[in-house]
């Protein structure tokens, strides 16, 4: 048994209840969040379309039986409440299904990342414990070079294929793969496991900047939480709308715009399998006609740029969402005048599941990442924990009950993160006099150059204003000597060409808008800068494209 298992997690979860009260959050001791789904049956809404997708779509009451038949057949591999079931699906009708049906009973489905490559799956499956995986054909290369004998892995069901698929790692740990007859051969009837509120709902991986990702615990409650606090007091989300994330489904912002967020309201969900290049999202909003569309500004950035752009018809969109990066003024004002949306920019976390800092379209505050969301608390402190005064730089607190009370088994992350019921976030912010709260970094990363401390952060903001940069990352590196340096990942806009003269002029811009040490010392040009599963800039791939460049 391991420490987090020897501790009942609802120990660990805080019960202030102020932010509650403020949106007038209630739920029963007993409560499953599979009613997130099936109360829609209740509302007579079994035959209004659930899900939107190229594979076909899908009415929320044969969603809620094929849910049925993926927790029956887990139940069948004599797994028991609380077991994890990894999840690594493409998002399509099968994603709600198989983690709806696991949640309903009372397993705890984990939802990873689908590019994750065979060593950090095999992390997973040992850290988290889990004895079932529900996947495609497609993703069992990565279940082929490993020794899943360490793992308490004991199946494997297929959504597709035929169940007599070969996979080498699999087959010498005695690990069953099971066809997709082992869920359509199961019961379309389930009743919900008579879970507690507090109790563990599902797991998501948080996506740290260095060591292993964490494990991190949601309860029964939080995706109510969530919804009431956020989708109905900022998005106003109606019965009628369709919403599109671009972000999939295992990152927690598409968790709750594919799946808490439409099936709370008994609106409807576009998913979409594929990667989301601009030529496909424009094409799928063409078909699907979704009302509510959800990205990251470098999503935003890239279909301002594209050529499928000029024509594009987003007559359907009422709201446009944006998360989880910097949305800068200038991608604001492009695609406002490209579109005519104001795109509504927030900040959330895996920690606290959603949103938690907003604008509305009513308050908007270009640069910022809004005000405080209703429901939660917020608070600067300085580093010693001292509050800060407005307008005065400071480290953010958050507390709601969307919060997640620990990492599995890491306690001294959740000692670290997890404090008193707020969930330190390490983010620097200014909060001005009307509550909107502009970011200003990583309360870690401060570097000294040439004497002087910078903030990596500043440099970058400053260099993505330029016309001929269409993206970047800047970051401090250490040289051989000890010393750090200040260095840039830049992709110039299409037809500038990167080399000493942009690179003079980009120096030259920053010095002027900023201080004349305020520069990227070394300077790499990509077409397009790596990205993540979940679309947000890979600056762990750009950090060691730039240290090549300084060995050399």
């Amino acid at each position: 048994m391991t420490l987090q298992e020897s501790v009942q997690i609802k120990d660990l979860v805080p019960r202030d209840g102020e932010a509650a009260r403020e949106i007038g959050f209630t739920v029963p001791e007993v409560y499953n969040a599979s009613a997130i789904l099936f109360d829609n049956m209740d509302k007579g809404l079994a035959d209004k379309v659930a899900v939107y997708s190229d594979a076909g779509n899908i009415t929320y009451g044969a969603l809620c039986r094929d849910a049925c038949r993926y927790g029956n057949a887990m139940l069948s591999l004599g797994l028991m409440r609380g077991d994890r079931v990894l999840i690594v699906l493409n998002d399509g009708p099968a994603y709600p299904a198989a983690a709806f049906g696991a949640i309903r009973a009372g397993l705890a489905p984990v939802f990873l990342n689908t590019q994750s490559p065979p060593d950090l799956l095999h992390y997973y499956a040992e850290n988290s414990g889990a004895r079932a995986c529900v996947t495609q054909p497609e993703f069992l290369d990565a279940f082929g070079s490993e020794d899943w004998s360490t793992t308490s892995l004991e199946a494997v069901i297929l959504t597709e294929g035929t169940g007599t698929e070969t996979v080498p790692g699999l087959a010498s740990a005695n690990i069953s793969i099971l066809g997709p007859d082992a869920v359509t051969g199961a019961s379309d009837q389930l009743d919900a496991a008579d879970t507690g509120r507090d109790d563990m709902a599902f797991w998501m991986y948080s996506s740290g900047s260095t060591g292993r990702p964490k494990a991190v615990v949601h309860l029964h409650h939080d995706m109510l939480y969530t919804a009431i606090s956020y989708a109905d007091r900022v998005l106003g989300i109606e019965p009628d709308d369709i919403c599109f994330s671009v972000p999939k489904i295992y990152f927690a912002y598409g968790f709750g715009n594919s799946i808490t967020f439409p099936f709370h309201a008994g609106a409807s969900t576009m998913l979409f399998a594929g990667r989301p290049t601009p030529d496909k999202i424009f094409e799928q909003i063409a078909r699907h006609r979704p009302t509510l569309f959800f990205a990251l500004p470098t999503v935003y950035t890239a279909m301002i740029k594209a050529p499928e752009s000029e024509g594009a018809d987003l007559a359907s969109v009422r709201r446009c969402i944006s998360a989880a990066e910097i949305l800068s003024q200038d991608v604001f004002g492009a695609w406002e005048n490209r579109f005519g949306h104001r795109i509504i920019e927030g900040l959330g976390s895996t920690e606290v599941l959603h949103i938690y800092l907003s604008n509305t379209i009513e308050q908007q505050k270009p640069g910022s990442a809004g005000q405080r969301v209703p429901g939660y608390e917020t608070k600067l402190t300085d580093r010693d924990g001292n509050p800060v005064a407005t307008g005065e730089e400071g480290i953010l607190w958050v507390r709601g009950d969307s919060n997640a009370p620990c990492y599995w088994n890491r306690p001294d992350k959740t000692a670290e993160t997890m404090r008193d019921g707020w969930i330190w976030t390490g983010d620097r912010f200014v909060m001005d006099e009307d509550g909107f709260f502009f970011f200003k970094g990583r309360a870690d990363d401060l570097i000294k150059v040439s004497g002087q401390w910078v903030y990596p952060l500043e440099v970058e903001l400053c260099l993505n204003e330029h016309p001929k940069v269409m993206e970047c990352a800047v970051m401090g590196l250490p040289l051989a000597d000890g010393r750090m340096t200040l260095a840039a990942a830049i992709a110039p806009m299409p037809g500038i060409e990167g080399g000493d003269a942009l690179g003079k002029e980009l120096k030259a811009y920053t010095q002027d808008k900023l201080l004349p040490y305020k520069y990227a010392r070394q300077v790499i040009y990509m077409n397009t800068l790596p990205k993540t599963g979940t679309d947000k800039i890979d600056r762990q791939a750009c950090k060691r494209a730039l240290e090549e460049t300084l060995q050399q």
